[in-house]
């Protein structure tokens, strides 16, 4: 599988981002969504876990709001993110996308680098992950810079971005020239929770780590590096409400005639 983006941290003077790519994998062939799963087995129990239009890219296409803000529940607490269109709309309306679908639920944030980055957006269902592997979108202009609670998309090079989301965990500015587009921040008391996931892990993987969290999901994660954490829900939250539709005119009864009186 194509690797969605992998970052390393660079020692000494300033900070410059790198990006290496795995082997992509062979496509996946496209789920039938019109067969029903054989009940009381372990792939139907998960078929249920999750949004089964997730299995359809194509179909997630929706405008996102000039803002929206995300609230994560996660092993370590709770934190919420404020997206703002503007300053990257193809990624914001991505994002927007795969969290009202709940893409992130139960997802683990397989990989946190001590001072640089933790990041997720590998599902937890392999059907899922596969589906969107090869779901690019192209890249935004950079308007921000990539700044401590800061979110954007990991990439595998240009207009590679998927599903994969990394949050800064200081001042990533040397990340802006290499094209990643902040779209949102987490809200400052929430970075308490972020700079609490697990990360002595760090980069100490194998090479085909992600291809494996891929094909095998969250069950490899909790089987082989069981400390890390993981994201309960992610879900919109204080969206713009609906327009109320108008209400109906109210119609006046006549007021009743007093009876005449007699003269």
């Amino acid at each position: 599988m194509r690797k969605l983006a992998t970052l390393l941290v660079m020692a000494a003077v300033g900070f410059a981002g790198a990006v290496s790519a795995q082997t992509p994998a062979q496509a996946p062939t496209q789920p039938k969504t019109s067969t029903a799963p054989k009940t009381g087995t372990a792939s139907s129990a998960a078929a249920r876990a999750y949004d089964r239009t997730l299995l359809r890219p194509s179909m997630l296409k929706d405008k996102a709001p000039d803002t929206y803000q995300v609230k994560f529940v996660t092993t370590r607490g709770e934190f919420t993110v404020t997206v703002t269109r503007a300053w990257a709309p193809l990624g914001a309306d991505r994002f927007y996308n795969l969290v009202k679908h709940h893409f992130y639920d139960n997802a683990s944030v397989f990989r946190v680098v001590p001072g640089f980055v933790a990041q997720f957006g590998l599902s937890a269902y392999p059907a899922v992950s596969l589906a969107w592997q090869r779901a690019n979108i192209p890249d935004d202009p950079v308007t921000q810079s990539n700044k401590k609670g800061y979110l954007t998309f990991a990439t595998a090079g240009p207009n590679t971005r998927t599903t994969q989301i990394f949050i800064s965990l200081k001042d990533n500015s040397g990340l802006d020239s290499q094209g990643f587009a902040p779209f949102g921040k987490v809200d400052d008391p929430g970075m308490k929770v972020v700079d609490m996931f697990y990360d002595q892990y760090g980069d100490n993987t194998p090479n085909d780590y992600q291809d494996l969290i891929t094909k095998q999901g969250k069950a490899y994660l909790d089987a082989k590096w069981p400390k890390l954490d993981s994201i309960k829900t992610a879900t919109l939250v204080g969206e713009p409400a609906p327009a109320a539709k108008p209400a109906a005119p109210k119609t006046t009864a006549p007021k009743p005639t007093a009876p005449a009186t007699k003269p």
